[in-house]
């Protein structure tokens, strides 16, 4: 009989529970600090009013908001189906496909917001690092970690062949460059920077750190399986 796991079972739901409370907290914390700005989109965004809701900050983090349930019902189908399927970890690949596309979305359709000479003035394009990182500031620079945040920190635990922090940033810093790219192509009145490359693939190695115990756990889990002896059936 195997005494440690029970105890081992006890350990991994109480982790669970202080995590699940830690992101409830956090949560609850980026409420309480754009409450006012997310107020004030409300209603443009409650009438279906594209101007000042879809096309500002306010809006796009407030419908990112209200829009957490019918991700979570999301999660909960496919899971449920891949389980009655019999696929191993239903709820870890869902919950992380999911949360990629939830996390990322928003962030990208900021990014792709034109400016207010979008189509007038040719695409700018900045090559020199370091350059921009100056003028970002600290809500930009954060900003810009955050775009592929989500997709760094879920990607790896969906996929085994992503299990790797440079792996990771190569894939943040493709994705931004695809994004920069758009941007310079479609003169949406932005520049096309280095920097955010930079900033963008740190953000998503950062949060593959963050994950790196869960993507590992899945990694690892089929060379920890004890081998069958030879000729035991």
């Amino acid at each position: 009989m195997n005494h440690n796991a029970s105890p081992s079972g006890t350990a991994r739901r109480v982790m669970g529970i202080v995590l699940l409370g830690l992101v409830v907290l956090c949560l609850a914390g980026v409420l309480f600090v754009l409450r006012r700005p997310l107020l004030m989109a409300a209603p443009r965004c409650m009438a279906g009013r594209w101007h000042g809701c879809f096309d500002t900050f306010n809006g796009v983090v407030l419908m990112t908001l209200v829009t957490l349930p019918a991700a979570a019902m999301v999660v909960w189908t496919v899971a449920r189906r891949r389980r009655a399927a019999g696929v191993a970890s239903a709820w870890r690949m869902s919950l992380a496909e999911v949360a990629m596309v939830h996390g990322t979305l928003p962030f990208l359709w900021m990014t792709m917001m034109p400016g207010a000479a979008a189509g007038l003035v040719p695409g700018r394009v900045s090559l020199v690092p370091g350059r921009d990182l100056v003028t970002m500031g600290p809500l930009g620079l954060v900003g810009n970690l955050l775009v592929f945040a989500a997709l760094g920190f879920f990607a790896p635990v969906r996929c085994a062949a992503l299990a790797s922090v440079p792996r990771v940033a190569a894939l943040g810093a493709g994705c931004s460059v695809l994004v920069e790219t758009a941007q310079w192509v479609l003169r949406l009145d932005r520049v096309s920077s280095v920097d955010d490359v930079l900033v963008n693939a740190a953000g998503a190695a950062l949060a593959a750190l963050a994950s790196r115990r869960w993507w590992r756990t899945a990694v690892d889990a089929p060379a920890r399986r004890p081998r069958r002896a030879r000729g035991s059936g």
